[in-house]
């Protein structure tokens, strides 16, 4: 059990630095990310801060679908938020744009191997994923959910002064096979968590 929390925790830190590491780069972010900045922008909130706000209310919407959140979930709506304005006190964005392209670059693969590991720990799903699976159970294609979430979440994101551009294009062309490698490594085995569980 110390162990899988150890990955939980991890593995959300490792996300939160993907996406300060975005913030700071300042060459377009995730969908969601584009909609928290866009927030922070109007409001003056941190934008870690604002996606700790924008997930409490995501996880509100869990209700109707009947989704469950685990412990997970919530840690993923606190921890991500508080290491993203942690983090960008002192990271700033570079002067070069090399080092803006590398930090660019690195924000897709911290938060995919990120997501390996919270994910792989069996504590729950993301409130965002969790939006997707529950309207997947309602008839609704994953794949369609998924998009129309997302494209809904910067086109909201960019009308509100969020930062879209080829940090944007990275992420979404990049950050499913991440996740998908990143599972393949990084899962507890299912085996593994049932022995804790029958050990209670």
């Amino acid at each position: 059990m110390t162990f899988r929390i150890a990955r939980l925790l991890g593995g959300l830190t490792l996300c939160g630095w993907g996406i300060a590491s975005m913030v700071a780069a300042d060459l377009g972010l995730g969908p969601w990310d584009v909609l928290h900045e866009g927030v922070a922008t109007r409001t003056g909130i941190g934008i870690g801060a604002v996606s700790i706000g924008v997930g409490a209310l995501v996880l509100l919407a869990w209700f109707p679908l009947r989704e469950r959140p685990g412990p997970g979930t919530i840690a993923n709506v606190i921890v991500i938020g508080v290491v993203i304005d942690l983090t960008l006190l002192v990271l700033d964005t570079p002067s070069s744009l090399a080092a803006r392209l590398a930090l660019c670059a690195a924000g897709p693969i911290l938060f995919g191997v990120g997501s390996g590991f919270y994910l792989g720990s069996h504590f729950g799903s993301g409130p965002r994923d969790g939006l997707m699976t529950g309207l997947a159970r309602r008839g609704i294609s994953v794949a369609v959910a998924r998009t129309g979430i997302e494209v809904t979440a910067l086109a909201i994101g960019w009308m509100l002064g969020g930062t879209v551009g080829l940090g944007t294009v990275l992420f979404a062309v990049s950050i499913g096979p991440l996740v998908q490698l990143s599972l393949r490594w990084l899962t507890v085995p299912v085996d593994e968590v049932e022995g804790v569980r029958s050990a209670r």
